[in-house]
């Protein structure tokens, strides 16, 4: 039984061997250190892991651009977001071409990088293109405005991807899900993208979604978010019981990724879709306002940018293009607008503002929206804060 191929053909590992790790920490202490933001943290891991695959390391100026401007590297492949290293001007100015970095998270030593290029941040370039807004109320466009504006590129080596990974339990690189899926026998994976709670459409959408395909990764983000997000420790306890509960363990899977969200909406989704390709899955849940923000993004413009690349060719990983879904009182189940021929009036719709009221009041929402067992794990959380 073959996987699919990683995306660029290979899946890349910059984590250094233990004797190579211990050569470089020791080169390390001598080198000009570089702090990375939570951002770039995050982004060094999957680069390590090979959750990036075919990077290497912090793009070059002739990729950001093609990126930004294209949504492909240089060499034609597709990549959608740019991934960048953007220290202070301040600490740039000290850093030439040719210089070897140590890349430091707090008190943490990460990695090395031998600086290839060290090139203009051109925010202008990527600011409207991948975020298709100027606004600095958008959380991706604020933190690209408070980014330095000069770029360091290189490949990485890895002396340690995190030295205190968050549900290491659950903390699977590619090679260890594409394990996983194989000694279970799967050839076919669904995944699904989250960074909030599953309530019950979402659970809808991934049981659709493992219907078709012989196993469901769950793989909540779980790197930096926006502060009024819901923290990943009480999101994981959700995911748990309701897995625990609802889900077949013989076809459900449970694991994390470390990417920082973007809030890049439609390109966001392309690079979700290719990152789980690397993982090893075949099929991509897309749902309505898939990585989006406030109304910057149209409902479904997360689906629709997959219709400017050939598919099965550039993207390789299977989008399954998902309406908004809701509980019916008439039909007495989970429908969409493909399935249901009632009003507005049938469903049960609550906003974020509501649930988050009732919860605080120690409220379950009704259970056509959310299972009881995660609603009990948010009322402790939203009593808490």
């Amino acid at each position: 039984m073959s996987l699919i191929a990683p995306h660029g053909g290979n899946l890349v590992n910059r984590i250094l061997d233990p004797a190579k790790a211990e050569q470089a920490e020791a080169q390390a202490a001598k080198l000009a250190a570089v702090q990375l933001s939570p951002r770039e943290a995050g982004d060094l891991e999957m680069i390590a892991i090979g959750a990036f695959s075919p990077l290497t390391g912090f793009l070059g100026e002739a990729d950001f651009h093609s990126v930004c401007t294209r949504m492909r590297l240089a060499n034609g492949t597709v990549w959608p977001i740019p991934v960048i290293l953007s220290p202070t001007d301040e600490v740039t100015m000290k850093i030439n071409q040719g210089d070897t970095i140590a890349l430091k998270h707090g008190d943490h030593l990460l990695a090395t990088m031998t600086v290839t290029e060290k090139y203009k941040h051109d925010k202008a370039v990527e600011i409207p293109n991948v975020y298709k807004t100027e606004d600095e109320a958008h959380p991706g466009v604020k933190i690209v405005k408070q980014q330095g504006n000069w770029n360091l590129a290189g490949p990485i080596d890895v002396i340690t991807a995190n030295p205190a990974p968050e549900f290491p339990q659950h903390r699977l690189p590619p090679s260890k899900t594409r394990e996983a899926f194989a000694s279970r026998g799967w050839s076919t994976v669904s995944a699904f993208q989250t960074r909030n709670p599953i309530h019950r459409a979402h659970e809808y959408l991934t049981k659709c979604a493992l219907e078709i395909t012989d196993g469901l990764l769950i793989h909540p983000l779980v790197g930096e978010t926006k502060s009024d997000d819901i923290p990943a420790d009480v999101r994981m306890e959700c995911y748990q019981v309701l897995i625990d509960k609802y889900y077949n363990p013989k076809t459900t899977m449970l694991s994390v990724m470390p990417l920082a969200m973007r809030y890049a909406g439609p390109r966001e989704a392309v690079l979700h879709a290719l990152i789980r390709k690397n993982y090893g899955v075949t099929h991509f849940i897309v749902g309505r306002d898939h990585a989006g923000v406030g109304n910057y993004y149209g409902t479904y413009d997360a689906q629709k940018i997959f219709d400017q690349f050939d598919v099965p060719k550039e993207i390789g990983i299977m989008p399954l293009k998902f309406e908004h879904s809701s509980w019916c009182s008439t039909c007495e189940g989970m429908v969409s607008q493909k399935t249901c021929p009632h009003g507005p009036e049938t469903k049960v719709h609550l906003s974020g503002t509501k649930v988050r009221d009732m919860l605080r009041a120690g409220e379950r929402p009704p259970m056509e929206f959310s299972r009881p067992e995660v609603a009990d794990v948010l009322i402790r959380w939203a009593k808490r804060t």
